[in-house]
């Protein structure tokens, strides 16, 4: 299989890669580096890259026109400065819409898209929330433009899986408060935790269902969750187990803000009936593993809402 794969330097597009590489598939990738590292960029003889945004419209057509793949995972997304519109504006919705408008025009085959849970706003109706919940996109830049390109994606016809994500972290995490607190305890400041909850999924499980959907398996909408939900507190606990810390340093919690969702967690019943043997990563475990990828990689540009003052 030929598959080309956008953001193939941040976690999901990389790992998404390494999989497929491990399987004897051909892959091209291109990244701008903007949350992307090169770090994670695989070396292997079937890998080839392109720096460049997909926002880039001609680059994107040409690199589909000449590596003619199979399948699409579309991984690139902007989404480290809520207040960048423009940005957003160009890579979410611009970008994934001449990605898939190069799709149509190669004939790509099949095309996976990763969606955020925000489109369901951050005061959903239901928890968990099912596949048909109403979609309430205007609480950030971010929402609205990925929930515009998944309108466009269903109006292209491709032949489409869209996993719309609860947390993914593991190794290769760049965002949210994983990184931070790591980063934070081994340099010996102090943490806040907020009262919520959120349901954390290890990136190599998303993986392995992404790979099962190239494969085939699925269509159409689906949330990629475990179907349960974990205090922030429990990520910052394991964070300083995964340390060692003994006391675990104490940490403030704060109450939720007026716009923060006690809880976002996704129904994944669709999911479980779908794709076949899909298994979750323990917390720890996942959290384990991010900590020994930042030990030897760093944490250098992350980018979490829950940043506080040195």
């Amino acid at each position: 299989m030929r598959v080309f794969i956008s953001g193939v330097a941040g976690q999901v597009g990389s790992h998404t890669a390494d999989a497929l590489l491990a399987r004897g598939d051909q892959v091209l990738g291109i990244d701008n580096f903007a949350t992307g590292r090169r770090v994670n960029l695989p070396e292997h003889g079937n890998f080839q890259f392109s720096e460049g945004t997909i926002a880039n419209r001609e680059q994107v057509l040409d690199l589909l026109k000449q590596f003619d793949p199979n399948a699409i995972v579309h991984a690139a997304a902007s989404y480290k400065d809520p207040d960048n519109w423009v940005e957003d504006v160009a890579t979410n919705v611009a970008g994934a819409v001449s990605l898939i408008d190069a799709a149509r025009t190669v004939g790509v085959s099949r095309f996976i898209y990763y969606q955020t849970a925000l489109v369901y706003g951050v005061k959903p109706l239901t928890n968990p929330i099912t596949l048909d919940h109403p979609r309430f996109v205007a609480n950030s830049s971010y929402s609205i433009s990925k929930g515009a390109a998944e309108d466009y994606l269903q109006l292209s016809g491709i032949d489409s899986v869209v996993f719309r994500l609860a947390n993914v972290i593991g190794d290769r995490c760049v965002s949210g408060p994983l990184p931070i607190f790591y980063q934070r305890l081994k340099d010996g400041k102090k943490c806040f935790v907020t009262k919520s909850r959120r349901d954390f999924v290890y990136v190599g499980d998303l993986v392995g269902a992404t790979l099962q959907a190239l494969d085939g398996r699925g269509l159409g909408a689906y949330h990629f969750s475990s179907g349960s939900d974990f205090p922030i507190m429990d990520l910052y606990e394991g964070v300083a187990k995964a340390l060692g810390l003994d006391p675990i340093p104490e940490v403030e919690v704060k109450d939720l803000g007026e716009d923060d969702a006690s809880s976002i967690l996704l129904d994944p019943t669709r999911t479980v009936e779908d794709f076949r043997g899909i298994t979750f990563t323990s917390l720890q475990e996942t959290i384990n593993r991010a900590i020994s990828y930042y030990e030897k990689f760093g944490t250098e540009g992350e980018f979490t809402h829950l940043r506080v003052e040195s």
